[in-house]
């Protein structure tokens, strides 16, 4: 049975920083890709970011370009979302999605299968 599981969520100050930990279970987590998404309501699920299988190849939206860091430990099965720098506008909750089809790197949320429940980040002062 595929799960993921986040954590790591929470409330920090702005320019502040947060780790956030997607755990997965039923699947080796190299053998596929892996996406984080951001929603906030009254707007779309937006892809943050997403590590493709094979090669690891990244993508980062544009808004957190160099700001944020996507990894993965496979010995763990984890992958992880360093969140740094950040401001009101990172607000929302973050899910992460694996992709089963292709294993490629993508933000488009309809292309993955599996979604974990969700950890909300709330940046405020």
């Amino acid at each position: 049975q595929v799960q993921l599981v986040e954590s790591g969520g929470g409330l920090v100050q702005p320019g502040g920083s947060l780790r956030l930990s997607c755990a997965a279970s039923g699947f080796t987590l190299g053998a596929y890709a892996m996406g984080w998404f951001r929603q906030v309501p009254g707007k779309g699920r937006e892809g943050v970011s997403c590590m493709g299988s094979s090669d690891g190849t990244t993508y980062y939206a544009d808004s957190v370009k160099g700001r944020f860091t996507i990894s993965r430990d496979t010995a763990k099965n984890t992958v992880y979302l360093q969140m740094n720098s950040l401001g009101p506008e990172d607000t929302g909750i973050y899910y992460c999605a694996t992709e089963f089809v292709s294993g490629s790197c993508t933000s488009r949320y309809t292309e993955y299968d599996y979604w974990g429940q969700g950890t909300q980040v709330t940046v405020s002062s």
